[in-house]
């Protein structure tokens, strides 16, 4: 689990620099993917969703000094990947619809906020089985 945030990190950096080179013309795979505005939404809240749910579960085991890290990590890493994905669409979609890619960040901001400024403070370990 220790070497988890370094291959997260890497994958995630790896993302956002295909996603912007694509955006800006560079990539080959334009037109790649066709993908509707209801799917690339759909894939945004749930990159927000686990996302989030992710970092909850691991903010718990970490020191307070590693945390503002991991945040980051976890709040801007997946959302390269709905650049990316809104990058691959052909030039016709993205030039009908040219900020749908903001409106899907937004739609991650949410899906990422609301669980972690809504998780429960003091809350106790659940039991495991076979624990009394």
């Amino acid at each position: 689990m220790r070497r988890l945030g370094p291959i997260l990190a890497g994958l995630f950096i790896a993302i956002w620099l295909f996603g912007l080179l694509a955006m800006l013309g560079v990539s080959l795979l334009s037109g790649a993917l066709t993908l509707s505005f209801y799917t690339l939404y759909t894939a945004a809240a749930i990159c927000g969703w686990v996302a989030s749910n992710l970092y909850n579960l691991r903010r718990r085991t970490l020191p307070p000094g590693v945390r503002p890290r991991l945040f980051l990590l976890y709040a801007v890493g997946p959302a390269g990947l709905v650049i990316l994905l809104r990058s691959l669409a052909s030039k016709a979609a993205q030039e009908a619809a040219p900020y749908v890619w903001l409106y899907a960040l937004v739609v991650y901001a949410v899906f990422f906020l609301v669980p972690v400024l809504t998780r429960p403070k003091n809350r106790p370990r659940p039991p495991r089985i076979g624990e009394k």
